[in-house]
């Protein structure tokens, strides 16, 4: 592992879909987890997370796919982040200052909470890049979108 490297991680629902869904940056998505798997580095999601990719696959793909990456993404070397007041405290403030979702105001929160990267293709959190450190997987061609 390189000198400087960040440990920690914060895989949003858009990198979660990438990898699912084998767009550009699943590769990306997969090196992190196998790393997560071998102790390298540690992978944080934030509860909103999972629902946001349930949803989003029961939108695209019907509710047996919303249940089989549900059970995917349990199986995962990741570290389920729960609502908590801190957490609530930081999306509130995020959400109050920022023109962003309610969702991705939480995924933001928990990154900074643990300081960690941010790993997502949304360029609601482009406005954040002061805030959150982010490694941002390509972006679909316009007309595409990750979230529902």
């Amino acid at each position: 592992m390189q000198s400087g490297d960040n440990r920690r991680y914060v895989l949003d629902s858009t990198a979660f879909l990438t990898m699912f869904e084998d767009e550009e940056g699943a590769d990306t998505v997969q090196d992190l987890l196998e790393r997560a798997n071998r102790g390298e580095i540690f992978v944080f999601v934030s509860f909103v997370t999972f629902t946001e990719v349930f949803y989003i696959s029961i939108r695209r793909k019907g509710e047996e796919e919303g249940f089989r990456r549900m059970g995917l993404m349990n199986a995962l070397p990741v570290t389920r982040i729960e609502s908590s007041k801190e957490l609530s405290l930081t999306a509130g403030r995020l959400k109050a200052s920022y023109k962003i979702s309610f969702a991705d105001a939480w995924v933001a929160a928990t990154a900074i909470f643990y300081d960690a990267i941010l790993v997502h293709k949304d360029p609601e959190f482009e406005q954040l890049e002061e805030k959150v450190k982010v490694l941002n997987l390509p972006y679909k061609p316009k007309g595409g979108s990750n979230n529902g």
